[in-house]
């Protein structure tokens, strides 16, 4: 069938770069564009009438963790000063021979965990990231039951996503006096990444292709030589993107910088890592950052030289008093920045704009971190790390993953005049915005509604998920603290 939506404004694609139209038309058959443009005297089977709306291709989120994230609802505003504002620190590191209670993405491979609350994860992430307009997603190493579970949602609900299970060789504990201790075993690390392959192997090209695989050694600190060397090999053999957290943390930068006299981008660059298809996570804690007072720094000369990407998850890192220290320089090496939520919200309008802001500060200029640039990293940038050029762009011969945003606001006057569309929606916009959202040519969301999703039982499952979560702190935390201890409430609670 052959659909054709007329709209007030179109983000079109050609020569390498977004194009803005105006009342123009996109024109798709099957899977693929067959047309974008001022008009189209073709045959038509179906017309979508987007006036007042913005034909924009899906965002691509290259960074997501997934769950319903209750456990960073217990570091908002607080947190242990020794983790120099690192998250996963905060509350994934259980006390030693504990695991993080109500949460299974913290189950190693093959443990036991509850089938429903896998489920739930799922559904929540796959939902809420449809519901914001993300067509393509990438999922950052959860383990092998985690994937599965997502790898039926996908199936489900429509979307595209990189999946796969991750792999290192030892996470972090909390010893009897609450100090962070490494739990190292190599061979774990070789044996996750057969594991990886093999899923790849079995589930690469399902879907009718929209789910591909990713390997996704968890952190270059937790990860061996012998590790990060495989995957380069199998990577190149088997022509797959990596995603790894790098260059993310003070605390990983100076171990890296203590175990092998190089920093993390040094490291990277040593094992011929370093690409466009190589997914950093973070990457703000390089060389050149002045917080690291680091004398020889030319990390950012060799991710631009190699055109590696970041995946710069503004919300997520600005909530720990973090951010990019500069958008305007890593753009001139040549970085590729790519955006993602990681945590939550996992809506890309806000990171957009989060970044936008933050990347003109930083950059100490009003003209560094353009609507137009923060565009361009929620949409071909993601396409630019997973090696795609038939993604992020509404062009003939793209795949059909096309959302329309609503430019009224939902019937508010949030958006106010509307003079350029595309800084519209980074200044005033939110995900809630989205109001179509269509992956290989099929309508996954039509006026905010995702068929076989009921949001408000969603919203109930995840706030019983998370009392439970809460509730279990002490028997987890190597502090042994309630969550109203690590986490007080905003205002003392009243009578």
């Amino acid at each position: 069938m052959r659909t054709k939506i007329e709209a007030s404004w179109i983000v079109g694609h050609a020569k390498g770069a977004h194009t803005l139209i105006r009342d123009g038309v996109v024109v798709f058959e099957g899977t693929r564009i067959v047309h974008v443009g001022k008009s189209f005297e073709g045959r038509v089977d179906k017309v979508i009438a987007a006036k007042n709306k913005l034909v924009a291709p899906g965002f691509i989120d290259t960074h997501v963790h997934s769950g319903h994230r209750a456990s960073h609802r217990l570091i908002t505003d607080t947190g242990r000063p020794m983790y120099y504002g690192q998250p996963f620190l905060e509350i994934s590191v259980p006390k030693e021979g504990k695991v993080v209670k109500g949460d299974p993405r913290y189950l190693k491979h093959g443990d036991a965990g509850s089938e429903a609350a896998f489920k739930l994860n799922a559904q929540f992430t796959i939902a809420e990231l449809l519901r914001n307009g993300v067509t393509t997603f990438v999922e950052y190493g959860s383990q092998l039951r985690v994937q599965e579970a997502l790898l039926a949602e996908v199936t489900r609900l429509g979307s595209r996503a990189y999946l796969a299970p991750g792999y290192d060789c030892g996470r972090w504990v909390g010893d009897d006096k609450g100090r962070l201790k490494r739990v190292r075993n190599d061979q774990s690390g070789l044996d996750g990444l057969a594991l990886a392959l093999d899923w790849i192997g079995k589930y690469a090209g399902a879907c009718d292709g929209r789910v591909q695989g990713i390997l996704v050694p968890r952190e270059v600190e937790t990860s061996s030589l012998e590790v990060l060397k495989r995957t380069r090999a199998a990577a190149d053999e088997r022509k797959l993107p990596i995603a790894t957290h790098a260059a993310y943390s003070v605390l990983e930068f100076h171990d890296v910088v203590r175990e092998h006299m190089m920093t993390p981008i040094e490291l990277l660059e040593s094992l011929g890592l370093l690409r466009p298809t190589l997914n950093i996570g973070h990457g703000n804690f390089i060389a050149d950052n002045p917080n690291l007072n680091y004398a020889l720094a030319r990390d950012l000369e060799l991710m631009g030289r190699a055109g590696a990407t970041i995946s710069h998850c503004p919300i997520n890192i600005v909530r720990r008093a973090r951010t990019l220290d500069n958008w305007q320089k890593y753009r001139q090496a040549g970085v590729n920045i790519a955006l993602g939520s990681d945590t939550y919200p996992r809506d890309m309008i806000m990171n957009m704009r989060t970044a936008s802001y933050l990347g003109k500060i930083m950059s100490r200029t009003y003209f560094a971190a353009t609507a137009g640039e923060v565009f361009h990293a929620a949409t071909l940038a993601g396409a630019v790390s997973l090696g795609r050029d038939d993604l992020g762009r509404l062009e003939a011969g793209a795949l059909a993953d096309i959302i329309i945003i609503d430019l009224t606001g939902r019937n508010s006057l949030r958006y106010g005049p509307i003079r350029d569309p595309v800084k519209s929606v980074v200044e005033c916009g939110v995900g809630d915005d989205v109001e179509t959202v269509i992956v290989d040519g099929k309508i996954c969301m039509e006026n905010g509604v995702i068929p076989g999703v009921d949001f408000a039982q969603l919203r109930a499952d995840a706030q019983a998920a998370g009392e439970q979560v809460w509730a279990s702190l002490p028997e987890w935390d190597p502090l042994g603290r309630t969550a109203e201890d690590a986490c007080p409430w905003s205002y003392p609670e009243g009578d």
